[in-house]
């Protein structure tokens, strides 16, 4: 027996994942995410819930590829790569790799001493970059990523703590696509992070357990642990605040996430929309190998397939 407790309810395992299935399925007609036509890129990153989110999108019918990005995090990296290879073989994905060292000149460490970043800035900031650059390069209509409930509930509870304004503003399941920018979705908002892992289980699907090395004293982790006390004690607060923040509050801040895609211009190191000459980026590929803006070495995107 598998218990949700925001739903006060507990399922066998068939019930289970179709109960996940379903919560997926809700979410992407509730906020049109996408429809059968389009081609949606996954982003798996070898966790539970990209691999759960690539797996239920298949199992659905839609079109849908993964991108896997090797970030050079020592053996972390190395064995999430294995995990993501070993689910897109026995389904037989098409599995686009792009490998941050090897393409860029950098790993993520590195990268984000040279640029004075925190690790985790650092990466976000290539995630963002290369999963929108692999969708556009590749045709693909939609990314797709596996932020969850939990995720979700835990960066607006630190948004809302600083009104990060322009943040809350695009704080949304669905970004609409835009002249360089293609439709970024979350399909897994519906789920929680213990849903993904008991899908993963259920499911045969092995994926890597360890947090990343790169994340220890991340705010988020902070604040995810927060919330999951109030949680204990108020099954469905997570939902009932991000869901709530989505009907209630969110439109007051869409603008300001318009105002910011206003005056954008093509960078001119990848072509990327940016306010300025060069994207954060390319600043950071600059920074990461020593050369000039416009001499570091690398392309923009690499697409390896893997069957």
């Amino acid at each position: 027996m598998i218990e949700v407790r925001r739903h006060n309810a507990g399922f066998c395992q068939p019930c289970f994942l179709k109960h996940c299935r379903d919560q997926v399925s809700r979410a992407i007609e509730e906020f049109e995410m996408f429809g059968p036509d389009d081609r949606v890129l996954v982003a798996v990153s070898g966790g539970k819930d990209s691999l759960a989110l690539w797996d239920i999108l298949l199992d659905l019918g839609y079109q849908v590829d993964g991108l896997y990005l090797g970030l050079g995090i020592g053996e972390y990296s190395g064995s999430s790569g294995t995990y993501a290879r070993q689910y897109a073989a026995r389904r037989c994905a098409p599995l686009i790799e792009v490998d941050i060292p090897s393409e860029f000149g950098f790993d993520i460490p590195t990268g984000a001493r040279a640029a004075k970043r925190v690790p985790c800035s650092a990466c976000g900031l290539s995630k963002r970059h290369l999963f929108n650059q692999s969708a556009v390069d590749g045709g693909y209509d939609v990314v797709a990523t596996g932020h969850n409930l939990d995720d979700e509930a835990a960066v607006l509870f630190g948004n809302v703590l600083r009104w990060e304004t322009a943040y809350l503003g695009r704080q949304a399941p669905v970004l609409p696509a835009a002249p360089g920018f293609a439709r970024k979705v979350k399909p897994l908002v519906r789920m929680g992070e213990r849903e993904t892992a008991a899908y993963c289980v259920l499911s045969g699907i092995d994926y890597i357990v360890e947090e990343c090395p790169m994340a220890v004293g991340n705010k988020h982790l902070g604040y995810k642990d927060a919330l999951n006390q109030i949680e204990v004690q108020s099954p469905g607060t997570k939902a009932a605040f991000y869901f709530s923040f989505l009907d209630r509050v969110s439109p007051l801040f869409t603008g300001i996430a318009e105002e910011e895609r206003q005056g954008l211009q093509p960078c001119a190191g990848c072509g990327s929309p940016t306010t300025g000459e060069w994207c954060a980026f390319c600043k950071l590929v600059a920074k990461a190998s020593g050369a000039p803006l416009g001499g570091a070495a690398g392309g923009t995107t690499g697409a390896g397939v893997a069957p």
